[in-house]
């Protein structure tokens, strides 16, 4: 697992540790696991607004609405991307390809697509 603050940056940077319950919790969590996963609710606690989950080669986004984790196609993070179709590409290009081919593709591929 790991925790993002974008929102809440300002807030944390500069901390060696942060103290739950009292500062903000993390504004994303992304985990990828291939053996166990955490149950979903067990982020309800903190109220991390964004949570994606690789699960089964595959990445579903839950959004935070009314103190629950609704599927999303969309991240409120990155809202002009279809991060679910990017992942799966890149999840098969990198079956046959070495990882920093993968990577430079994807590079360009978001350039020519953004600008």
């Amino acid at each position: 697992m790991t925790c993002f603050y974008t929102d809440n940056c300002s807030t944390i940077i500069g901390k060696d540790r942060i103290a739950w319950g009292v500062e903000p919790p993390p504004d994303l969590v992304i985990e990828v696991d291939v053996t166990s996963y955490t149950d979903l609710d067990d982020y309800l606690p903190y109220q991390v607004p964004e949570v994606w989950l690789f699960k089964k080669n595959k990445l579903i986004i839950y959004d935070l609405q009314n103190d629950r984790y609704v599927e999303s196609s969309v991240s409120r993070y990155f809202p002009n991307f279809n991060l679910s179709e990017i992942v799966e590409e890149c999840w098969q290009m990198s079956r046959d390809r070495p990882t920093s081919t993968v990577i430079r593709e994807l590079r360009q591929k978001i350039e020519r697509e953004n600008g």
